[in-house]
């Protein structure tokens, strides 16, 4: 555990996230079987897992979208199990979902104080904070979202989150329908986001590249955590492919 994570005392933090012991079901189907997992104030995590391995139902469960049957959500301290959705992004948490889901009639200023309703329109120290990570979105700031690409897409739907100012930043398979240069360059500013001291979760298919920047990681098969550990570990773990193939 690294000194970030504790106090001068060297005791341990509490997570500023935690699932514990979360069984969660669509119907009758056991999606979610037991998981256990925690991201620390600072830290970036990934979640690993094929198709059907429960990563964006374990975001869903974060969120609130999907009610645990058994075990226990907390967040900032505080036991937010049964609390709403928009209890929980008040709270502080935010997502970049799959496929970004643009109000692509809209202008990338118009998505960006979208993001920042919580506190009207945003204040100028979130746009700038933005427009810092983000450049380009500050001279297409009048661009309709659904007329830029994939990766400046991507831009807009990570500083409309951001300008939530949460305390974690939850991402849906960020990688999804990029070209590969744009998959190193989007985990580039992923990095840079985390680094300016949001917590992130990430949720990915592409092992490598997430467990590239990642401080630890977390791998899922069909419902079931398999592997966790620091991310450097995972990348050289002889059984990652297995498990995360779900074979």
């Amino acid at each position: 555990m690294s000194e970030a994570n504790g106090n001068e005392n060297g005791t341990v933090a509490e997570p500023l996230l935690r699932l514990e012991g979360v069984d969660t079901y669509y119907g009758q189907i056991h999606i979610l079987q037991g998981l256990t997992l925690e991201v620390r104030a600072g830290e970036l995590v990934c979640l690993l897992g094929g198709n059907a391995s429960g990563k964006s139902t374990t975001l869903k469960t974060v969120l609130g979208i999907v009610q645990p049957r058994n075990g226990t959500v907390n967040f900032a301290g505080e036991d937010v199990t049964e609390r709403s959705t928009s209890y929980r992004i008040r709270l502080g948490i935010a997502i970049v979902p799959e496929n970004r889901r643009l109000f692509g009639p809209m202008t990338v200023l118009d998505n960006l104080e979208m993001g920042a309703y919580l506190h009207g329109k945003g204040a100028k120290e979130d746009f700038d904070r933005v427009y810092e990570l983000f450049p380009l979105l500050y001279d297409r700031r009048s661009q309709l979202a659904g007329t830029m690409s994939g990766g400046e897409q991507q831009m807009v739907a990570m500083g409309r989150a951001l300008m939530g100012r949460p305390k974690l930043l939850l991402m849906d398979e960020p990688s999804m329908g990029l070209a590969p240069i744009l998959v190193e360059r989007n985990f580039e500013i992923i990095k840079q986001v985390h680094e300016s001291g949001v917590a992130i979760l990430v949720v990915e298919q592409n092992a490598n590249v997430s467990l590239s920047i990642a401080d630890r990681g977390y791998v899922l098969s069909t419902g079931r955590l398999v592997l966790e550990g620091p991310a450097a570990e995972l990348r050289e773990h002889e059984d990652l492919r297995k498990a995360y193939l779900g074979r």
